[in-house]
């Protein structure tokens, strides 16, 4: 399990699919939910991206940009547009009217007339403490232009949308994730830019491999010395490359791991006591594990678990 694939868990399409509708101009669509993740690509056409805050970036044909909400954004056919915003959202779709086919608010047509923008959306929620470190390592706004890896899924895409079959929207959803997954991967690696530690790490032999041994096996009853017999090398060695790559040492990395597992563990398993979590992210004594998760999340286990799940 490398860290990218863990951080990545909670975050899935779910009947996201918001349109696979041809828009002639002028056309201003609002999506007003605020998804944690939108993902925009054309497969026809251009048109432009307006964030809430922050400047208009232009979508071409096979471009892909993602939104991070909370906040929400516009697709339009030119920046200025005349066109009347209109409120897209997760009611945006009704099965009445076709599935995936028709929007509710959209200007659809039989085919691709002049000037015409076909236009993917697909929302996704994140579930979970873990993923959130995957949406603080994003910008508001990020753009990987066409002639990448998510070309050939957008070929599939196009394939699957042009027919209406049983298990459709199934299909759309984990080609949605492939696509999000292709995209993230493309703007981490790109020329120039500034990836997280995390994910430059894992290129490196050692504090690679020691990064996919503390997220497959959190729980298990890690030191410095037992994680470099792991990797192959000196206790020193490791040290210092993880502290180097990462940015903190390799057991203080292990602990805020286990308290963001613990901390979606006391959500989703309401029933489990604070003993239960500890000893599943690797604490034999749930003092220990409730002051350390207190140090890393600012309250104890039980006063989180409260608040979450009031805001639930």
């Amino acid at each position: 399990m490398d860290a990218f694939s863990d951080l990545i868990r909670g975050v899935r399409a779910h009947g996201s699919l918001f349109g696979s509708s041809t828009l002639s101009p002028p056309w201003a669509l609002h999506f007003v939910d605020g998804a944690p993740l939108t993902l925009c690509t054309v497969l026809t056409g251009e048109g432009w991206i307006v964030p809430e805050h922050g400047p208009p970036e232009p979508l071409r044909a096979r471009d892909t940009i993602i939104v991070r909400g909370p906040g929400t954004f516009t697709f339009v056919d030119e920046v200025g547009t005349a066109a009347e915003p209109v409120a897209c959202g997760e009611h945006c779709a009704t099965p009445e009217q076709g599935g995936t086919r028709h929007r509710l608010g959209w200007h659809d047509r039989d085919g691709d007339g002049p000037g015409a923008t076909t236009l993917i959306v697909g929302a996704y929620p994140v579930r979970g403490e873990l993923s959130r470190r995957l949406l603080d390592a994003l910008p508001v706004v990020l753009r990987v232009p066409a002639g990448g890896t998510s070309d050939p899924v957008l070929d599939h895409l196009a394939d699957e949308l042009a027919v209406d079959t049983p298990g459709q929207q199934v299909v759309l959803d984990r080609l949605l994730d492939w696509m999000l997954v292709c995209t993230l991967r493309e703007w981490f690696d790109r020329p120039g830019g500034e990836p997280p530690a995390w994910w430059a790490a894992q290129r490196d032999p050692v504090v690679g491999h020691a990064l996919r041994l503390l997220h497959a096996e959190p729980a298990a009853p890690w030191t410095v010395a037992t994680l470099a017999e792991r990797t192959g090398v000196s206790r020193s060695t490791l040290a210092k490359r993880f502290a180097e790559l990462v940015g903190e040492p390799p057991l203080t990395y292990l602990t805020h791991l286990r308290m963001t597992l613990a901390a979606d563990l006391l959500v989703e398993q309401d029933a489990a006591t604070v003993a239960d979590i500890a000893r599943t992210v690797g604490y034999s004594d749930p003092f220990g594990f409730s002051a350390a998760f207190k140090r890393v999340r600012g309250a104890n286990p039980s006063e989180f678990r409260r608040s979450a799940l009031v805001t639930q």
